[in-house]
């Protein structure tokens, strides 16, 4: 059994738990269940919040976790990335009152910063030979310098709208985020073969977002000019129809060019196009 742990709220609890139910995993949420095991796999959920994930798996009491970057950073537990997982992409930046003329680094000299953050930020004002003064808070870091707490703030930012609201504005993005699975140093031989299979789904389901299977038929002469624009995993597959000087062809595309890419089609005599959602796709 493969122990994993994962944020029991916020922002990594949603994708975390889509990206184990589409990799076929079924879990139960009961409530006020911190454990629960899976039906049909070996492995069972450890909720946690995301500043407890690195220790848990540092220490053992988790094989494996999923937790931001941003977390695992500013903890330093001892465990190893497994594998980054494309999503809950965020950044950590500096902030400062919309109202400043802000012109470089040397502005944080002398400066309050208030951040939730306070190893990461100690290490990006040593690099940069900055005297500043760190006041930590769990909460609502944005409001600090409204309030008179700090005078400027160091922070997750993902959109910009908080910042906004609260007439900020991003002047230095320290590091990029995205969720990681991290895991512990010492995971017996039994427990490794369970995370690779667990880790197969999770390909086969990410390759798979944001795809689609296309089928058309189209004249023979035009099949090079077609797979210029349709290139395929490798190549698209190309079958003869019983009707003379026309093939049947299959390829995938990235769903976020469909509609420009279907158009080329159409202009170049492409019929009875079939566009179809892929669940899974492994390479």
């Amino acid at each position: 059994m493969l122990r994993i742990a994962v944020q029991a709220k916020g922002r990594l609890y949603e994708e975390t738990m889509t990206m184990l139910e589409e990799s076929s995993i079924k879990i139960e949420s009961g409530k006020r269940t911190l454990l629960i095991p899976a039906k049909n796999f070996p492995v069972e959920i450890l909720y946690l919040r995301d500043d407890d994930i690195p220790q848990a798996v540092a220490s053992g009491i988790a094989d494996v976790g999923v937790v931001g970057e941003n977390e695992f950073v500013e903890r330093k537990e001892d465990a190893d990335i497994i594998k980054r997982l494309d999503f809950s992409k965020c950044r950590l930046s500096l902030a400062i009152p919309k109202a400043v003329d802000y012109k470089g680094l040397d502005w944080f000299e002398g400066k309050k910063i208030a951040t939730s953050y306070p190893g990461i930020l100690k290490d990006f004002l040593k690099k940069n030979h900055i005297n500043a003064e760190t006041h930590i808070i769990t909460g609502s870091v944005e409001i600090a310098p409204g309030i008179g707490l700090a005078d400027c703030i160091f922070d997750i930012v993902s959109s910009g709208g908080t910042l906004v609201s609260n007439n900020l504005k991003e002047v230095e993005v320290v590091m990029y985020s995205e969720a990681l699975m991290i895991g512990n140093k010492n995971l017996t031989g039994e427990k490794r073969e369970i995370l690779n299979e667990l880790l197969f789904r999770f390909d086969s389901y990410k390759n798979a977002e944001g795809k689609k299977y296309i089928i058309l038929n189209i004249p023979n002469d035009k099949i090079d000019e077609v797979c210029k624009i349709l290139p395929g995993m490798k190549a698209p597959t190309v079958t003869p129809l019983v009707k003379e000087g026309w093939s049947s062809l299959h390829s995938v595309i990235a769903e976020k060019t469909f509609w420009d890419i279907i158009s080329q089609l159409k202009g170049l005599g492409a019929e009875g196009i079939l566009v179809v959602p892929i669940e899974k796709m492994i390479l």
